[in-house]
Formats: structure tokens, C-alpha cells, sequence
């Protein structure tokens, strides 16, 4: 028996729509990568773009565990000596892009190559409830009921 591999016109892309509010962050970034890798299916293949195109909506109603919200740091770099800054995952979610919080998280769950910087251009996501993807007529993926553990209060 030889082994699959998938090729181009195998690849079937489905678009997929989660709602994040109350589910914790790590937790539907990991169902995230997964979906945009596509390692869900069973016709995986490591080098192709086999994964779906993911929409996340209420991103700013995202939920982290601990003390993270205040605790957590993101850094970057100026460019200029002595320009690193950082902000708290809080700072981000109340400020005016709090979808980067989602966005980072899937990142940094993908490996660092070509193919997931490809990948990533397959999620949107957003800050409010409101999309303009009603034409692709996206399924809903319920993160919540998956595991108790995926949501807080």
C-alpha cells in the first residue's frame, strides 16, 4: 500500500466561523492552528495548504486564565538603540486591536515557515460580532461544548 499524498485538486477548503467569547485563549488557538493546518482531515499532507478558512468573531471577549491578563507581556522592537516596548495582554485587549491577541496566539502555534505565513492569510478575525463573510456561508464551530475546560465565567 502506498502512501497518500495529497495534490492540489484534492484539497477541498471549507470556511469555518468560531465565536471566542468566554472560551480562553490558548485553548482556541491551538483548534485554530489545527483547523488552518488542516491536520484535522484525514488526507493531511505536511506540505500542502490543506487547512480551512477560519473566522473568529468576538475577539475582545476572549478569556484568559490566571493572571495573564496583567502579567503577560508582548515585546517589540523600534529599530532604534534601546527601543524595546512592551505592552500587557489587558493593555491589548482594551486597546483599539485586540484581534492581534487571537492572531499572535495561532502565530506562534504554527511552525515558523513559508507555508504557515500562507496559512495565516486563511483567518480573519475579528473584534466585534459583525463579518463580511455571510457569502461564503461559513459553519459554526462550537469551541465551548468541545471541553468544559475551553470557557471561564
Amino acid at each position: 500500500m502506498k502512501t497518500f499524498s495529497a495534490t492540489p485538486a484534492d484539497i477541498e477548503k471549507k470556511w469555518i466561523i468560531i465565536d471566542a467569547e468566554g472560551v480562553v485563549l490558548g485553548r482556541l488557538a491551538s483548534i485554530v492552528a489545527m483547523r488552518l493546518r488542516g491536520k484535522h482531515k484525514a488526507s493531511f499532507t505536511p506540505h500542502m495548504d490543506m487547512g480551512d478558512n477560519v473566522i473568529v468573531i468576538n475577539a475582545d471577549k476572549i478569556q484568559l486564565t490566571g493572571k495573564k491578563r496583567s502579567d503577560k507581556n508582548y515585546y517589540w522592537h523600534t529599530g532604534h538603540p534601546g527601543g524595546i516596548k512592551s505592552r500587557t495582554a489587558g493593555q491589548i485587549l482594551e486597546g483599539e486591536h485586540p484581534e492581534r491577541l487571537v492572531t499572535k496566539a495561532v502565530q506562534r502555534m504554527l511552525p515558523g515557515n513559508r507555508l504557515s505565513r500562507k496559512q495565516m492569510t486563511n483567518l480573519r478575525v475579528y473584534a466585534g460580532a459583525e463579518h463580511p463573510h455571510e457569502a461564503q456561508a461559513p459553519e459554526v464551530l462550537d469551541v465551548k461544548s468541545m471541553n468544559s475546560k475551553n470557557t471561564r465565567s
